[in-house]
């Protein structure tokens, strides 16, 4: 049970970021006076990593343990990346469709 209440907050999670990903970009075109903070996708990477960990502590699925953390390893890549030299690759987005992906399979391998 409780694995299942951390599929559905780290896909909570991977889908807000995603979205956030997708939709600032486009809004920085407007003149709104908004810009670029890089710590919000760090707090998505925090958030996104405890759940991952939580989740892979006890899993059999090596395959599954694998995207999990590859999806991690990629988002961080894209988050350092812009902390340090301020510049967006395109990473985050393939780690926030393995996350959303990841975890929709643990959840529906769940005995219900």
């Amino acid at each position: 049970m409780k694995s299942k209440i951390l599929d559905a907050v780290g896909i909570s999670a991977a889908v807000l970021c995603l979205i956030h990903c997708i939709v600032f970009p486009l809004l920085l075109i407007i003149p709104l006076g908004i810009s670029h903070n890089p710590y919000v996708d760090l707090a998505f990477l925090v958030i996104g990593a405890l759940v991952v960990f939580r989740i892979t502590r006890h899993m059999t699925n090596y395959w599954l343990k694998f995207l999990f953390w590859v999806s991690i390893l990629l988002i961080s890549i894209s988050v350092l990346t812009d902390l340090l030299f301020e510049i967006h690759l395109p990473l985050i987005y393939v780690g926030a469709i393995g996350l959303i992906a990841g975890h929709i399979i643990n959840f529906k391998n769940h005995k219900h």
